[in-house]
């Protein structure tokens, strides 16, 4: 006999997959085929996460097309009112078409979009300003798409002569009624459409769906309730026929609808749901769950008091945290056949100390707007990375240093860089500056470069032109950054034998003296007394340090104004001396918490 409690391998298989995906559960936990509310919360924040992730090109986009979709609906709806004589039921029959388009197809609709984003903005995973700028984002291109619907109706020779002046009288209906009674029918629309959402994570196959899709969006029509996206179709479509007035309508009609769908879908299902779930909502939706909050600053104001966004991290990929006794040199790794000289630097910076661990991470990011790597292949992903990173180790045995490597495979490479970053505890990052660079994606997203104000440690970054720390330049003009370059001056002078020279540029020939005078001071503070001076009168600072690079090996610069990795990521670093140089530049920034004032306007 076949035991009835046996799994396909099959299925196995895709719960295995799903789950080391996103952390969300394929199966309940008590009954195989329902979720607890528990199971169904986290469910939606992993499908939350890729939404709050995505780029706004690609939001609008499916924004756009979902507010298209949205015309099949107002379209169907007109025609069978023709056909059925106005008929209450029979004409509301096709009603729901353009949301099962919608929902089963994948498309944002704003609507649909209050649920997922809120729970992350509930937990604490996004803030508030990024669930605003989805939301935002969404609706403009809800509305794109049904203004265009609209024009493609009213224009395009789609409906009859009967059909059109039926379409005309259902949005005069609409901007007829009373602002206080479309809010209303309004949030009892929104609480449908979130509650859609809801029980739809909740269902494990498509025809669940279907069926919940269509009975829901049927009680609309037939309750009389209104849709923002259907309602702006509407109205578009009256302005397109020259019998309303755009203010009129947007103030009148879909204004009072859009707010009504909003608390419907926040207030009377999002937070109801959500506080009748556990305190063990996100035991597996997220490694290590409510740990990784946003703080209450961060949760109210994003990037401007530091991170907007808790990334998501797999269980299986993330480190163990490692113990707090030792000195962790952490270094990002994008190719471990090209980037050996960054494992040297780490290697000679953590010689010097006995307590430290060099420790390469190769970041393997999944390609552009694709689902990611199976199961499998980030098996074998990892498997060809461990080779190459163990290759790497026998670096670390030319220096007698402690070497921990490992591997992540993840679809947002700079915000991983400063996850691991934190889950390492690591004191330094050692990085590298070039075309193949980590911090590449980060461009693409504005909210990934909120991750750049508060640093995790203090990070270097080496822009290679061959690891020679024989002769090194150190420029200064004091500051925290200046103090992390004579640190790390001092420590590769102590492993090297290297000889070291400092550099300090004033404006003009007035200034000389005192010049003389601090680069002394500073020198004598930080231990370099033995290093050769030099103060540059000429107030011209890139030609000054190009000069005295050609006479050395290696430049180690302190970032200054509004930060260095910040300015990496936007293209803004000022420095163009530094692609002119011959030798390596190595330039620091140190960890600090800066006030909102410094994070806006940058600080020297």
């Amino acid at each position: 006999m076949s035991d009835p409690d046996a799994q396909d391998p099959e299925e196995s298989v895709r719960e295995a997959v799903e789950r080391s995906r996103s952390g969300a559960p394929a199966v309940g936990s008590v009954v195989r085929d329902r979720f607890s509310s528990d199971e169904v919360f986290q469910r939606i924040v992993a499908a939350a996460d890729e939404e709050i992730t995505a780029g706004s090109r690609e939001l609008f986009f499916s924004a756009l097309a979902g507010g298209f979709a949205i015309t099949i609906t107002f379209m169907l709806y007109v025609s069978m009112k023709t056909s059925t004589g106005s008929d209450p039921i029979l004409s509301a029959l096709l009603y729901p078409l353009g949301f099962i388009y919608i929902i089963i197809g994948g498309y944002q609709l704003y609507t649909e979009n209050t649920l997922p984003p809120v729970a992350l903005t509930l937990e604490r995973l996004a803030s508030i300003p990024a669930l605003l700028r989805n939301w935002i984002v969404v609706l403009a291109g809800n509305f794109t798409g049904g203004a265009m619907g609209a024009a493609a109706l009213a224009f395009g020779g789609v409906l009859s002569s009967d059909a059109g002046m039926v379409a005309a009288g259902i949005a005069q209906e609409g901007v007829a009624t009373a602002w206080w009674s479309l809010f209303s029918k309004a949030a009892f629309a929104g609480l449908i459409v979130a509650g859609v959402v809801w029980v739809e994570y909740a269902a494990r196959d498509t025809i669940s769906r279907l069926v919940v899709v269509y009975l829901a969006f049927l009680a609309i029509p037939l309750g009389g309730l209104y849709h923002s996206v259907v309602s702006f179709t509407e109205m578009i479509y009256l302005v397109l026929l020259g019998d309303l007035a755009v203010t009129v309508g947007l103030v009148e009609f879909v204004l009072p609808v859009l707010l009504g769908n909003t608390v419907g879908g926040v207030v009377l299902v999002t937070v109801v749901n959500y506080f009748q779930t556990t305190e063990e909502r996100l035991a597996s939706a997220r490694f290590e769950g409510a740990e990784r909050q946003l703080s209450v600053s961060e949760w109210v104001l994003g990037g401007l008091a530091g991170r907007s966004y808790v990334p998501l991290l797999d269980p299986e990929e993330a480190p163990a945290v490692p113990d707090s006794g030792s000195y962790r040199i952490l270094v990002p790794i994008l190719n471990p056949r090209t980037e050996t000289d960054l494992v040297r630097l780490a290697c000679t910076l953590a010689s010097q100390r006995e307590d430290a661990v060099v420790t390469p991470v190769h970041i393997v990011q999944t390609p552009a707007g694709g689902r990611g790597y199976d199961t499998r292949q980030r098996q074998q992903i990892v498997d060809e990375s461990t080779k190459l990173l163990d290759e790497l180790e026998a670096v670390a045995d030319e220096y007698e240093v402690a070497y921990e490597s490992s591997t992540v495979v993840s679809q947002r490479s700079f915000e991983t860089l400063f996850e691991v970053a934190r889950r390492h505890q690591a004191d330094q990052v050692v990085m590298q500056w070039g075309d193949n660079r980590v911090w590449g994606a980060g461009k693409a997203g504005g909210s990934l470069s909120d991750l750049t104000r508060e640093l995790p440690c203090d990070f270097l970054v080496l822009k290679n032109r061959g690891f020679d720390p024989s002769r090194i330049l150190l420029p200064t003009e004091g500051g925290l950054n200046c103090e992390l370059s004579a640190e790390v001056a001092t420590t590769l002078q102590s492993a090297v034998g290297a000889e070291l020279s400092l550099l300090h540029v004033v404006d003009g020939q007035h200034e000389r003296e005192a010049g003389e005078q601090f680069l002394a001071d500073w020198a004598r503070e930080h231990d370099l007394e033995s290093a050769t001076q030099t103060v540059d009168d000429t107030g011209d600072v890139e030609t000054a340090i190009a000069r005295e690079a050609r006479s050395h090996s290696l430049v180690v610069i302190g970032a200054t104004e509004r930060g260095l990795l910040s300015r990496l990521v936007h293209d803004s670093l000022n420095l163009s001396v530094i692609d002119e140089m011959e030798c390596s530049v190595l330039l620091t920034e140190r960890a600090t918490q800066r006030s909102l004032t410094e994070r806006l306007f940058g600080r020297r």
